[in-house]
């Protein structure tokens, strides 16, 4: 389609040159070149649309299978069955590897229930990075081909389509973790609080792999409060989240650096942007929440001074979607929510088990804004120009994010009588798929547990496929319509 100007300007110009039939004009190669993309597209946009569709009913059925396995009668500690809201929200809850809970963890499921609970957290961990490292593949195939081959021969990264690589990759670092973390914290229960060796060995593997995913489950019915004082499991604890929030695309370009020797100055735009943005983060959080809360008799009056600041660190690393705590959450003050609130909007690194935007999308808006204020005309970013399509992705993704929170607090809102402090605090953490809690979340009506239910899965997998989605959906205008600049401020 072309406007009337050109139309009329190319039937004056045929009244003094007419094209032969056999010449390629510029125009024809265009045109070519147009129908040729057009085509591409129709045969991509099935193929790009299968694996999001996959993606959510590999969920949904998770989901639906570990519901009814958590409602038989030997999934619980007491021989009965439990309620199909109750297991419904649980099972959601783990394999979307947030952590909240309706039900005591540790003293509500049997054996069994435990199993099939750490393993819709471990299928949900090890899903939600495969498929973030997947998409972001097949969002990479709409480079051009020079500029594929131009990013292979600075980043090594994955070759392009190489699928078994990346699922193993995920897997073997998954396994990694959890190994080491589990042994850490199985050692240190052994060794320092007399538990039995089967006792340390359970708490131990439970808490690594829900603290490597992220999940923020817990067998004890104070999270890890009792542990406040103890450096050794808080620090590991703390570690392991933030190392499976960084996401697999960091930790294989950090292996690959350190394997080759390679220098800081040398990371991704992506690798730089998780990494700072989440040591800015966790300081922030760190100076703010210890501060707030250095007073407070219910949580962190009490404590020695190393221990304040030990408890400090542990409250700013678990909202990047750690989801467990070591003060009650529902007696910190205002401020401290707050900063939990926007800590856990913003989430962790792509491709990695933590949620929210995501570390990358507040770092580019961020970005953005100081650009605007500066009156630039284009984004650069650590040496590279940031094309307008990502940061359109990023405004659309941080925007629909804000909506879906306070449509959901609303919500709530109208269906309890609990104060706006909470309920955003228990909205944000399902959609983040965090896991901390106020203490309201048990208490909340059938109802509200379906429509967390609904916004933990959303959720997990919202950013992920829209993230794709808008990348993939990328569609050429062939004409401008007039530029009018309407007043903003």
């Amino acid at each position: 389609m072309v406007d009337a100007g050109t139309a009329i300007g190319r039937r004056r110009h045929s009244q003094h040159y007419a094209a032969p039939a056999h010449e390629d004009t510029p125009s024809r190669r265009s045109c070519d070149s147009d129908d040729e993309v057009t085509t591409a597209r129709r045969h991509l946009r099935p193929s790009t649309a299968r694996p999001a569709r996959a993606v959510l009913l590999a969920f949904g059925l998770a989901a639906v299978l570990g519901t009814v396995l958590l409602m038989l009668p030997v999934a619980t500690d007491h021989g009965e069955a439990t309620n199909f809201v109750s297991a419904l929200f649980t099972a959601t809850s783990a394999v979307s590897i947030t952590g909240l809970a309706v039900v005591d963890t540790g003293t509500h499921w049997s054996m069994f229930g435990t199993l099939v609970i750490l393993g819709l957290i471990q299928a949900g961990g090890l899903g939600v990075m495969t498929l973030a490292s997947l998409l972001g593949l097949l969002v990479s195939r709409r480079f051009g081909l020079q500029m594929q081959l131009s990013a292979q021969r600075e980043t090594k990264s994955v070759a392009l389509g190489d699928v078994r690589s990346v699922v193993l990759g995920v897997l073997k670092l998954s396994l990694m973790f959890e190994t080491v973390i589990s042994l850490m914290l199985t050692l240190r229960l052994l060794l320092g609080y007399d538990y039995s060796f089967t006792a340390a060995l359970q708490s131990g593997i439970f808490h690594g792999i829900s603290s490597f995913n992220n999940a923020g489950f817990s067998l004890y019915d104070d999270s890890m409060s009792r542990f406040v004082a103890d450096p050794w499991i808080s620090l590991t604890v703390s570690f392991s989240v933030i190392a499976g929030g960084l996401g697999f695309p960091v930790w294989f370009e950090l292996g690959r650096r350190l394997r080759r020797g390679g220098r800081r100055r040398r990371w991704t735009i992506h690798t730089k942007i998780t990494v700072l943005t989440t040591g800015v983060l966790v300081l922030a959080g760190f100076v703010a929440i210890t501060a707030s809360e250095w007073n407070n008799e219910a949580t962190f009056g009490a404590l020695g001074v190393p221990t304040k600041f030990l408890a400090g660190f542990f409250a700013a690393v678990m909202p990047r979607s750690g989801g467990l705590n070591s003060v009650d959450i529902g007696e910190m003050n205002s401020v401290s929510l707050l900063v939990q609130d926007v800590l856990m909007f913003i989430g962790g690194g792509s491709g990695g088990t933590a949620g929210g935007i995501k570390v990358t999308t507040f770092a580019l808006l961020a970005f953005v804004i100081a650009t605007e204020l500066r009156g630039e005309p284009s984004v650069h970013v650590m040496g590279r120009k940031l094309p307008a399509a990502v940061q359109r992705q990023a405004l659309t993704i941080a925007l629909l994010s804000v909506a879906l929170v306070v449509l959901t607090t609303t919500t709530m809102l109208a269906m309890t009588n609990f104060g706006l402090d909470a309920v955003l605090f228990e909205s944000i953490s399902a959609a983040a798929t965090v896991g901390l809690s106020t203490g309201i979340t048990p208490h909340l009506p059938p109802a509200a547990h379906v429509l967390m239910s609904a916004l933990m899965f959303i959720g997990r997998l919202g950013p992920i496929t829209l993230g794709a989605a808008l990348a993939l959906r990328d569609r050429p205008r062939r004409y401008e319509r007039p530029e009018e600049r309407p007043i903003v401020g």
